[in-house]
């Protein structure tokens, strides 16, 4: 694939993204609401920012570490200082050991939760859905206390419906962590912004619909020239047409599904591509990283 003829292509693509009359109002599904009323009961109302918080910033082996440093200064100019980067999903990785004593030393320096005789603590762990809350407590338990899984993990959010008992996580010092179901602000301020989250994994394929997120892909692949998808799947040449890109994967790939088509002579049974199958392998092929770092501005 010579890059004159890439580049020629990408000229006829699409420039900006056609989102319909789609709303986002339906996207926040109603275990999130219950999980926010729960969240807030735990912690007594009070505000997140009158307590000692750590950002843990996982999944760190699908992101573009070439951007950590700038990330990090613009969090810290926001007012975090806290911030650690981890896989939770490996077997051994050096940043989880790094969290209770930065737990412990965050508690230990707030005089007003420095107390002698409190020698346990309990943590809520909270953040948007499928950013492995739950890897995350499962991984600190294998590091901690060599022990197996106490939450249940899946690939799409929604795993977590409501927050969990307390997990034990650490018995020096103990530390009980509670899972909570991920949670997105009930207002997501653009239909973009909510389409970039369901890309990303955080809104359930079917509110938005597998074959729009797919199309979405495909816009922002070729819009940042990440043209990985063509060597991929072997289509030979960058498309935007996500219908004849479905199609190349489910042949490519052998996903296919029976219809009945009826003709004149009577009904008969054909196979077609299973586009919708394609379109989930294209957007896990993204999620799992194979189709390159992709940055959404």
């Amino acid at each position: 694939m010579k890059l004159c003829h890439v580049l020629r292509n990408a000229a006829a693509f699409r420039t900006a993204f056609d989102f319909g009359e789609r709303e986002v109002a339906h996207w926040f599904p109603g275990h999130m609401a219950k999980g926010i009323k729960q969240m807030r009961a735990t912690i007594k109302n009070e505000s997140l920012d009158v307590r000692p918080h750590l950002l843990v910033l996982n999944k760190m082996d699908l992101a573009d570490l070439s951007t950590k440093e700038r990330t990090v200064k613009e969090l810290e100019r926001s007012g975090m200082r806290n911030i650690l980067f981890t896989d939770s999903l490996k077997q051994r990785d050096d940043n989880i050991k790094k969290l209770v004593p930065m737990v412990t030393e965050l508690i230990n320096n707030k005089p007003r939760f420095n107390r002698d005789e409190n020698t346990s603590y309990c943590l809520m762990v909270i953040g948007v859905p499928n950013v492995g809350k739950s890897s995350l407590i499962n991984s600190l338990r294998r590091t901690y206390l060599k022990k197996g899984r106490a939450s249940r993990v899946g690939g799409e959010p929604g795993i977590t419906k409501a927050v969990l008992t307390r997990i034990q996580v650490c018995d020096r010092p103990i530390m009980h962590l509670l899972d909570t179901p991920g949670v997105l602000p009930p207002k997501i301020e653009s239909v973009e912004t909510g389409m970039k989250l369901a890309l990303c994994g955080t809104i359930l394929d079917h509110l938005v619909g597998e074959d729009v997120i797919a199309d979405y892909l495909l816009y922002s692949l070729n819009r940042l020239q990440k043209f990985s998808y063509v060597e991929k799947y072997g289509l030979g040449d960058p498309s935007d047409d996500i219908q004849h890109v479905l199609k190349r994967i489910a042949v490519k790939l052998g996903k296919t599904q029976r219809v009945k088509a009826i003709t004149g002579v009577g009904n008969i049974t054909i196979k077609i591509p299973n586009y919708t199958a394609a379109a989930y392998d294209f957007i896990r092929a993204f999620r799992r990283g194979e189709l390159g770092q992709v940055m959404l501005n």
